[in-house]
């Protein structure tokens, strides 16, 4: 049984740490917008909640990605309010190299350290290495033919243990955002950016009150890994939610830009590109001299659609491959600044190709606008099988 308290932020959000757990839970920041305030009935304390996995009712399974081993759970925590939807979201712990090495001064000849595999802590109380080549991982036959062999290894729960994502309460654009849904294929025109994207933009813009509270050190202060104060050209470095931290090989970091007039790609022109030059350059000189891994060997990127509307770059590592790193999403920043470096607007001008989700507000509007051209075919024609 896994129990956690939650301690939720000026806007909203939760941040999840475990009341009786080790380790605590890395922080949480959910992107998606303002939620409502928990009722003190659900609060130990003003600002407290304790989650008990034991009281999580699944209603439904919103989405089961076996690529990324994360599952999103769809429910309610009885002991909370039945009536306010939780979404929780479970996902596999990453495979690290330090992890899975074994200690040089470990035995070579014991038949009982033979074992394969570990990832998690590093070492137990006794002040014993924690690995999967040790006795307290056991291999399960499935079948052995000549050299190959299949098993499956059950290892020390310490070791083999899963990060869990909670948003509580959970809003239907939340839901929407979790659900495995078919994605369709836009093709936006400036035309359509200008009547279609820009209203809704205006309209469904979610809020930001939590971005603002990191570039103004209200919250998440301790996480920032860079920072340039500069009001014109600055932005802020911190990792990404997606990321624990602590994997190297899944490192993930965003750029916050301190300027709140530029909204995302669109907005882009050639005024900008001392910005764009200083946040690729500062970026990968701070994550080299932290983390000791060069500008070859990053991946840095905008989004288009965003998630959210504030100008803000992806850093990642090569190695790892997040979600929406595809072509139908990102866009490389070195790709970005040589487009306006050949034409002022080019991003003002150009046609952007990406994908939503059927049950988008923003789908349903470019459908709306495509009224005489029959949905039977329009579906034939746009679907993208990807999920």
């Amino acid at each position: 049984m896994l129990k956690t308290s939650t301690t939720s932020n000026d806007n909203g959000t939760n941040k999840v740490s475990e009341c009786n757990a080790v380790d605590e839970s890395p922080s949480q920041r959910q992107r998606e917008g303002q939620q409502p305030p928990v009722p003190p009935t659900e609060q130990s304390t003003v600002d407290e909640i304790c989650y008990d996995l034991a009281h999580f009712r699944t209603v439904r399974v919103l989405n089961n990605n076996s690529t990324h081993k994360c599952v999103a759970l769809l429910g309610h925590f009885s002991n909370l309010s039945p009536d306010k939807q939780a979404i929780v979201v479970l996902e596999k712990r990453a495979f690290t190299e330090a992890e899975i090495t074994t200690p040089a001064h470990r035995e070579e000849n014991s038949e009982s350290e033979s074992v394969p595999g570990n990832v998690g802590e590093k070492t137990d109380p006794s002040g014993n290495e924690r690995t999967f080549f040790t006795t307290s991982s056991r291999l399960h036959k499935e079948f052995v033919n000549d050299v190959y062999g299949n098993f499956l290894c059950t290892v020390d729960p310490e070791l083999n243990r899963l990060k869990v994502s909670i948003i509580y309460p959970a809003s239907e654009k939340h839901i929407v955002k979790h659900c495995a849904q078919l994605r369709y294929m836009v093709n936006e025109t400036i035309d359509q950016y200008k009547t279609i994207t820009l209203p809704h933009l205006e309209q469904e813009q979610l809020s930001l009150e939590w971005l603002y509270n990191v570039l103004e050190h209200r919250k998440e202060k301790e996480r920032i890994l860079y920072e340039d104060p500069c009001d014109e050209n600055g932005f802020i470095l911190l990792p990404d939610l997606k990321w624990d931290g602590k994997t190297i090989e899944q490192l993930y970091l965003l750029a916050l830009v301190r300027r709140r007039d530029i909204r995302s790609l669109r907005d882009l022109t050639a005024a900008h590109l001392p910005l764009l030059r200083n946040v690729q350059s500062r970026g990968i000189a701070a994550i080299e001299k932290r983390y000791g891994i060069g500008a070859s060997q990053l991946r840095i990127y905008l989004h288009y659609q965003p998630t959210f509307y504030h100008l803000h770059m992806h850093f990642t590592y090569l190695r790892y491959d997040p979600p929406g790193t595809g072509c139908e999403k990102a866009h490389l920043l070195s790709s970005v600044i040589n487009n306006i470096e050949l034409l002022d607007d080019y991003y003002q001008r150009a046609t952007l190709s990406y994908t939503l989700k059927e049950t988008d507000k923003l789908y349903a509007k470019f459908l709306a606008a495509e009224g005489d051209e029959p949905a039977a075919k329009r579906a034939k024609t746009n679907l993208d099988p990807s999920q």
